[in-house]
């Protein structure tokens, strides 16, 4: 059975680092940059409740947090998460994905996502790690598919928006077996990024 436990990861100019109350500048600046809170589809804190946001993020049994660091800068650049862990499954979901505007279609994503995996599939031993995003999330839609994993379906009205709409969710998931093909498509999609 896996064990998700909080640990550092790096690689390509980024760490993901386990998320705790010292980042609360950081995450108030990456969240107001392009005033990503007032975007319904998304769990973005408003600046001033950053503190409670990693607060919050820290008492989930089944979460484990991250700071997305640049490690050139030291800038905090966003956050993610392994969430919904299912030990007896070897399943996780990755997913309380956000960050700062200016790096949004950026390498950050692919870079972040191919950490988490890898650790996921080659280090906890995962059969298999689920993502999910709202329904009327097209961007975070677009991006999960361009990894590579299943649409496995649409839970209807399945949680409340913090608006309090109903929210639809995506349910996306990519197995072990698919695993391999995914990593070399993200490890060339980088290296083409970088070409640019």
């Amino acid at each position: 059975m896996i064990k998700a436990e909080p640990v550092t990861l790096e690689f390509n100019g980024l760490r993901l680092e386990p998320l705790a109350p010292h980042h609360e500048d950081g995450l108030r600046a990456a969240a107001s940059d392009g005033e990503l809170w007032n975007l319904r589809v998304t769990s973005v804190p408003e600046p001033h409740n950053a503190l409670q946001y990693i607060a919050t993020a820290l008492e989930m049994r089944d979460r484990v947090p991250f700071a997305v660091i640049d490690t050139r800068s030291g800038i905090l650049l966003g956050t993610t998460s392994y969430h919904d862990v299912v030990p007896a499954a070897d399943r996780v979901e990755i997913g309380y994905t956000w960050y700062a505007k200016r790096v949004q279609r950026s390498h950050v994503n692919t870079s972040c996502k191919l950490l988490l995996l890898s650790h996921a599939f080659d280090t906890l031993g995962c059969a298999v790690v689920g993502l999910r995003t709202d329904g009327e999330n097209f961007a975070s839609q677009a991006a999960i598919e361009r990894l590579g994993a299943h649409k496995d379906g649409r839970i209807r009205h399945h949680i409340v928006r913090r608006d309090g709409t109903p929210r639809d969710t995506i349910m996306y998931s990519i197995l072990r077996s698919e695993w391999p093909a995914i990593k070399r498509a993200l490890h060339e999609r980088l290296e083409r990024h970088a070409g640019t």
